[in-house]
């Protein structure tokens, strides 16, 4: 069974239950293998609010591969029609200016959210709920609650995109069925919730874990769509807070392409981001 740790490379693995099995050649990081799968959430020509870490790397992929005209947005104002030359560690890096499509301030590029024009974007936080719920404000420790960064531009993204991607580590603690504070809206308590509430459009479509890919159903509940390579059903169910539906059929995680699998080695070299 694979680790959480995101240096192990990984490989062929039992999967329990009706979750169909594909065999693997080529090794590859945790990483690398979330990294594709957000990227493959990046349709072309799309407006894409990319951030940082791995979603940074999976704008790479998506534009080196299938989506070539996919546009990335940043929160400090940077509009990309490419990925910056070299690798970034932060937003304001030189290389994200070289040859930026615009460089605007943050209430611009934020305004594209606002007007509808935003087809995605990619969130982290320290919690997610059966109902695509985000918190990244508060969470209850064993010595008390601990305080986080908070929302950012998240709540932002969260309810004006067109729809979301959540990547996270796949623990029961970080996968409650409620959030014990909500940052930024997912599907609320599901059903009709943001239609309700006045938001006009999105949700999340996807959460990215470490063991699994979860989606979501038309009641707005997130359901088990594909368990990563070395990873057994019962290790997802076991550590997600609630009792998981499964998709009609659970497939594997399709694994990173040759073609994927370079385009990240090539841009992150040393493996900053991706090792």
């Amino acid at each position: 069974m694979m680790t959480e740790a995101t240096t192990e490379r990984v490989g062929t693995g039992a999967l329990a239950g009706s979750v169909e099995h594909r065999s693997t050649n080529a090794p590859y990081t945790l990483s690398e293998l979330m990294v594709c799968a957000a990227a493959r959430e990046i349709r072309d020509g799309e407006l894409v609010f990319v951030g940082m870490r791995l979603p940074l790397i999976a704008f790479v992929v998506a534009s080196k591969t299938h989506a070539p005209n996919a546009i990335g947005l940043f929160e400090n104002g940077v509009i990309r029609s490419t990925p910056a030359p070299e690798l970034i560690y932060t937003m304001a890096d030189p290389p994200n200016i070289l040859g930026a499509t615009q460089c605007l301030d943050m209430l611009s590029v934020m305004s594209l959210l606002q007007s509808g024009r935003v087809d995605l974007g990619f969130l982290g936080a320290a919690e997610v709920d059966r109902f695509g719920n985000l918190n990244s404000t508060q969470v209850k420790g064993s010595t008390g609650s601990v305080r986080l960064p908070g929302s950012g531009g998240a709540c932002d993204i969260a309810s004006l995109a067109h729809r979301f991607v959540v990547l996270l580590e796949h623990k029961k603690e970080r996968l409650p069925e409620r959030v014990s504070f909500v940052t930024s809206p997912g599907f609320g308590d599901g059903h009709d919730w943001r239609k309700k509430v006045g938001l006009p459009r999105g949700g999340p479509s996807a959460v990215i874990t470490t063991k699994a890919i979860l989606r979501f159903t038309d009641e707005g509940e997130a359901c088990l769509d594909s368990v990563h390579p070395g990873i057994e059903l019962e290790d997802v169910l076991s550590n997600t807070g609630w009792k998981l539906q499964l998709a009609k059929t659970v497939q594997q995680t399709p694994e990173p392409s040759p073609e994927e699998l370079q385009a990240i080695r090539e841009y992150d070299k040393e493996g900053f981001w991706t090792s």
